[in-house]
């Protein structure tokens, strides 16, 4: 049986890319049993073709949808008590006999293949959605350990499914805009280690980026007590390279987690002897260290692993291994790195939270538990805790940012933080991880408060020197304007230099410019040699840099518009273009986009916007669609953003730009797949009028000014605006004809985007032109218009 369609499969089944099949955690351990040579308890894993299976038998997904219909995840008591009705039902449905009789019979079979009768398990939750370079379910979902029996098995891997409703979890995929409906659980059964000692392992220092040694964390019992933080582990640190022991930290230890002899787990005492003792041999340590070496080596980067030792045979088991989150893209060509502090232009988040008090700095972070600490903070820390309270104003008064695990807008530590008038970012749980657990003490940080995202390092801002002029600029006039007047931009660097100007934000962002710029390459290449994450980032580089000037101005990037003859320039392009008679009216925009041959690149485009938007926390950033032919294309279009996580919502509008005929014609239908138009008035003016204005020959004939232009323009508008549609133009003529101008602004429209150099002189003329038309219904002798402009 395909994978994909199995509803169970073991461990040595399973690689690492089979996260949508089994989940990030259930896929890991696959990964390591297959093609790793280190000791893993052996298993199997539930599918998630296995988990909505259940759900469509059962009909759980027309219950869960009717029951979660109208929820508001800001509202804590409703969100409570639907997510227990949701996790009840779930419960109160018995799951498929033949699901039961799979999940039992795997269960017999692997108690013959360790040869034990009803063994000991762990039965764990891996979500298909836990390694998305945008989000993460890692640890939202329940875990059960010391578990025997089939019944009890079956029993838990559904109360696993019923742990994909807890609140937490709703709360994390509302706000991250995923389909609750959509993520699906696998459920590991792994052999239970009887772990004497446990713990977690790193291949890089997770404080300062080192990754010379490897650092071994051991406490007595089970590990979920080193992960929960509830006791104080042994440190253990390797030399990487001879595996010999560097330096040893032992650590007194009264209570550990360990299991009943007859299922589940409790807290004891640790006896008074052992209390203070090393928890691993040296050999143990050394054992534990080359497996990291092993796993680093097959995986290519630094690595996060729990491990356990078993008390039957003392023997060492990687029970858990994933990529190390901080420090792994770190490029070690510059070796592990020294006290000073390190600039990178590299924009890897941490942590996400809310924007409490805005701003943005960079420093050192220092963690405080517990507030009989806090006299050991110092000025210009950056201050990560739980939660603030007023005895810690004096430490607070210190610190360059506030960072906090819980809280919103209105705790004690957004409203302080607003006061001192610093950085602050709270309530960091609730977006998906505590800072407390997920920010290391002492590294660096740069925290923008303004959009509520932590990023790894120092961040070096290019900053554009300002000339003398922008000083006079800025103490120039500008009326404001009913009328808003927009931006066009290509170069992500010279936004920070533009910000300044007085625009209502980017009405045209040019996403061509970045491909030639900085990409260089064809997004079909890309994909073809394995490097579709460099399309990603180079494009979400970019956006970033004009959505953070111009913030929280609205910014509009259009998706890209090559035409087949410029895509056949960038790199590897020759293998993926035709050669097009007339590539101004063949495969561009909209048409691509659906495209099999094209598809996939385009979703790259999408997921970029949706790094932009929900990794870097740029909510200011909105899309068009360009070169849309007919209403069936732009219904293709949208449906494809929406399953790439796009949908339009209250902040994030999705634009058509109108030039082509049919975009005028059938606007009435357009309009029920997206907000607004900008008018693209030199294609419109060529298709209306039927001439190139680049041919010599029928130049002259080109003028947007012509009454065909000006009636579909119209039409247009009146057409968007029944519907509640907004109408913008991101060509030139608004700036070059005063008179354009006029008739754009007496038809009704919402905006206009021109270049840089005419944002000032639009600015003043829309303004005039705005006057005269109040003045003209005051006094009711104003201009008549000569010519009917009605369609």
């Amino acid at each position: 049986m395909e994978k994909e369609k199995a509803f169970l499969l073991w461990f040595d089944q399973l690689e690492r890319k089979d996260v949508a099949i089994a989940g990030g955690k259930s896929s890991s351990l696959g990964e390591l049993t297959s093609h790793v040579d280190v000791p893993v308890p052996y298993g199997f894993a539930t599918t998630a073709c296995a988990y909505r299976y259940f759900f469509e038998k059962t009909g759980l997904y027309e219950k869960i949808k009717t029951l979660i219909a109208g929820l508001d995840v800001d509202n804590s008591a409703q969100l409570r008590e639907v997510c227990a009705k949701v996790r009840q039902a779930i419960m109160d449905k018995e799951m498929p006999q033949d699901l039961q009789d799979l999940i039992a019979e795997a269960y017999k079979e692997l108690g013959e293949k360790v040869g034990q009768a009803d063994p000991f398990v762990a039965v764990r939750s891996s979500a298909t959605a836990e390694d998305l370079p945008d989000a993460s379910f890692a640890g939202q979902q329940d875990t059960y350990l010391n578990v025997k029996g089939a019944e009890t098995i079956v029993a838990k891997v559904k109360e696993c499914y019923a742990s994909c409703f807890t609140d937490r979890a709703v709360y994390y995929r509302e706000k991250q805009g995923f389909d609750h409906l959509d993520v699906a659980l696998s459920a590991a059964v792994q052999m239970m280690v009887f772990s004497k000692a446990a713990g977690v392992m790193f291949t890089v220092n997770v404080a300062t980026g080192d990754d010379k040694n490897i650092l071994i964390e051991g406490a007595w019992g089970l590990g979920e007590y080193v992960v929960q933080g509830t006791v104080t582990p042994d440190n253990y640190t390797v030399n990487k390279a001879t595996c010999e022991i560097v330096e040893k930290n032992v650590n007194a230890q009264d209570i550990k987690l360990i299991r009943k002899a007859d299922g589940d787990c409790e807290e004891v005492v640790v006896p008074l002897d052992e209390q203070n003792e090393q928890k691993l041999t040296d050999e143990q340590i050394k054992q534990l260290a080359e497996c990291a070496k092993k796993i680093e080596a097959h995986y290519g980067c630094y690595m996060d692993m729990e491990w356990g030792v078993d008390e039957r045979d003392n023997k060492v088991y990687i029970l858990q291994a994933r990529p190390e989150t901080v420090w792994s893209r770190r490029n070690k060509e510059n070796g592990a790195p020294k006290e000073e502090k390190k600039v990178t232009t590299d924009r890897k988040v941490i942590v996400k939270g809310l924007p409490a008090s805005p701003g943005n700095v960079a420093g050192r972070v220092h963690v405080i538990l517990d507030p009989s600490h806090i006299d050991e903070f110092k000025e210009g820390e950056i201050l990560v805790t739980e939660m603030t309270a007023p005895d810690w104003v004096p430490a607070m008064k210190k610190a360059k940012a506030i960072v906090t695990d819980s809280g919103g807008m209105t705790c004690h530590a957004s409203i302080v933080s607003r006061e001192l008038g610093i950085p602050c970012i709270v309530g960091t749980k609730s977006r998906g991880e505590a800072a407390t657990t997920t920010i290391p003490d002492g590294i660096d940080v740069t925290i923008d408060a303004t959009h509520g995202v932590v990023y790894e390092g120092i961040i070096e801002e290019p900053k554009a020197e300002q000339p003398a002029q922008q000083v006079v600029a800025a103490a120039e006039y500008f009326p404001p304007t009913g009328t808003k007047i927009y931006m066009n931009l290509g170069d992500p660097e010279l936004a920070e230099k533009y910000a300044t100007l007085p625009c209502d934000g980017i009405g045209l962002m040019r996403e061509e410019f970045i491909w030639t710029t900085y990409i260089h390459e064809h997004p079909l290449y890309l994909i073809k040699i394995g490097q579709p994450e460099k399309v990603v980032d180079q494009l979400a580089e970019g956006i970033r840099q004009v959505c953070q000037a111009m913030a929280p101005r609205p910014v509009t990037m259009r998706f890209s518009d090559f035409k087949s003859s410029e895509y056949r320039d960038l790199k590897g392009g020759d293998e993926f273009e035709p050669n097009e008679p007339s590539a101004l009216l063949g495969w561009r925009g909209a048409s691509r986009y659906y495209d099999p041959k094209y598809i996939e690149a385009f979703k790259l485009e999408c997921m970029a916007v949706r790094k932009v938007r929900e990794e870097f926390g740029l909510k200011n950033l909105n899309v068009m669609i360009p070169f849309c032919r007919n209403v069936e294309e732009c219904e293709k279009v949208t449906k494809i953003m929406a399953d790439c996580g796009l949908s339009r919502g209250k902040d994030f509008k999705v634009w058509l730009m109108a030039e082509i005929p049919s975009n005028i014609i059938l606007a009435d239908q357009f309009n029920k797949f997206v907000d607004g138009y900008s008018i693209g008035s030199n294609d419109l003016t060529m298709l209306v009028l039927g001439c190139d204005r680049d041919n010599d020959t029928v130049s002259h004939i080109y003028d947007e000014r012509n009454l065909a232009v000006r009636r579909a323009i119209r039409h247009l508008i009146e057409v968007a605006h029944k519907d509640g549609k907004t109408v913008s133009i991101c060509g030139q003529a608004p700036s070059v004809y005063p008179e354009f101008c006029e008739f754009l602004i007496k038809s009704g429209i919402d905006s206009m985007s021109v270049n840089p150099d005419t944002v000032k002189f639009t600015k003043k003329l829309a303004a005039q032109i705005e006057q005269r038309i109040m003045m003209d219904a005051l006094t009711g002798k104003g201009r008549q218009e000569v010519e009917d402009l009605n369609w």
